[in-house]
């Protein structure tokens, strides 16, 4: 099964809803036999399961995750591997215009034709490739995936769940491969110690339900966009944000130094050590996209994570603040010198939407300022194309040039909030 290609481009909402509509109607035209009722049986009734998934879409990758949580049998224990695309994965509660720089997100990044791992087998080196933005189900923080991370999630029944247990497997596997200062932090998160120096390889995330626990993780291997990782998942908009939910911890990142298949085999190889008295029950599945796309939940799993709405409009509130306020009274970095000196900005935003908002320095009086406010109250922060245009004074024709103040501040908030065009 060829993994999917993605398109040149950028990801923003209105092409994230275009790239949705093409991927459902792509990976329902591929001729790979259907999930089978074999297969679904096994989900429901057999203890041990291992599924290795041949897409590298994100989004199809953790709605198959879904599924396997939600379907696979109460007391049963099961591995899933997969490799996504270059991605940006926030938590569940967490806010993207915190943690993730989507100016730069939108740039994509280059292809990695001599990277072994790369199943796109990418040739044209004058093409970006889109880094696609997805808020997982699950919490913890933000992460960076591509062909050179292998991702594993091992779901369990609640008793048998321990935040370190799976992590230990890992490990195992790594140091069964020469990496033998791979171990557990305090965090639960997998690092390397140097001499001098512990990187984190490998971060965490939980989803716990009723019935079912689930534990996955990203490996960081060999990716060719490791000194890309920092720069994507630093925003510019942190200085003046106040957020609810939960904030990644920085660390510092480096590659194992593997290639992908050895890992999968070795981590394949601890994990069917563990349950081994239970070898027989124990089949190896690969899912590919066409497959996965005829169930119907799973269908419905990427329609969801692909909308704007569960992206961003799943973001808890917020607050944003040019200057100090009696709320969040950090000092703020110095604006650009091309905006007005008078210039403020305040405003609060819930699952996206401006709550309340305040203006002060654009207009020629008090009244034009409190206008602006108004007309932007209860817009949606992602529907907001270019803030050049949504600050240009009302009564402006279309053609009119936009006024010079407002082209600076414009473009700034572009670059900070990286909704709208940064040009």
């Amino acid at each position: 099964m060829a993994p999917i290609r993605p398109r040149a481009g950028t990801l923003g909402p209105r092409s994230i809803l275009t790239r949705a509509s093409s991927l459902l109607t792509s990976h329902k035209q591929e001729t790979r036999r259907p999930f089978t009722q074999h297969q679904q049986q096994a989900l429901a009734t057999k203890r041990v399961q291992i599924y290795r998934s041949t897409t590298s879409d994100p989004y199809l990758n953790l709605s198959i995750e879904h599924h396997l949580l939600q379907n696979s049998h109460p007391d049963s224990t099961v591995l899933f591997l997969y490799i996504n695309r270059p991605c940006v994965v926030i938590g569940r509660n967490q806010n993207p215009w915190l943690e993730v720089n989507l100016p730069l997100l939108r740039q994509g990044v280059p292809p990695s034709p001599n990277n072994p791992n790369n199943p796109n087998n990418d040739t044209n080196k004058t093409q970006t490739r889109p880094v696609a933005l997805v808020r997982r189900r699950s919490g913890g923080g933000t992460v960076f995936h591509d062909e050179g991370n292998v991702n594993w999630t091992v779901i369990c029944p609640p008793p048998a769940f321990n935040r370190d247990t799976h992590a230990e497997m890992v490990v195992r596997a790594m140091r069964g491969l020469g990496i033998r200062t791979a171990r557990v932090n305090e965090r639960h998160d997998i690092v390397l110690d140097d001499t001098s120096t512990t990187y984190k390889v490998s971060g965490s995330a939980y989803k716990l339900t009723r019935q079912r626990s689930l534990h996955h993780g990203t490996c960081l291997l060999s990716s060719p966009n490791l000194a890309r990782i920092s720069p994507l998942l630093r925003s510019p908009a942190e200085p003046f944000v106040k957020a609810r939910g939960v904030e990644s911890v920085r660390s510092k990142v480096r590659n194992v130094g593997l290639a992908n298949e050895p890992f999968v085999e070795a981590v394949v190889g601890e994990f069917r050590a563990m349950y081994g008295e239970r070898m027989e029950e124990i089949e190896e599945e690969e899912v590919g996209a066409a497959s996965a796309m005829e169930t119907p939940e799973i269908v419905k799993g990427v329609r969801e994570l692909m909308s704007p709405e569960w992206i961003y409009g799943q973001t808890p509130q917020f607050t944003f603040s040019t200057h100090p306020t009696e709320d969040d009274p950090r000092e703020r970095p110095p604006l650009p010198t091309d905006l007005p000196t008078n210039f403020h900005l305040h405003l609060t935003a819930r699952h996206g939407e401006i709550q309340d908002i305040a203006i002060r320095g654009l207009g020629s009086d008090q009244m034009r300022d409190e206008e602006l406010s108004r007309s932007l109250l209860k817009q949606n922060l992602l529907r907001i194309p270019n803030w050049r245009q949504v600050l240009r004074p009302t009564d402006s024709v279309n053609d009119e040039a936009v006024p010079e103040d407002v082209e600076h501040v414009g473009r700034w908030l572009n670059n900070v909030l990286g909704t709208g065009s940064s040009q």
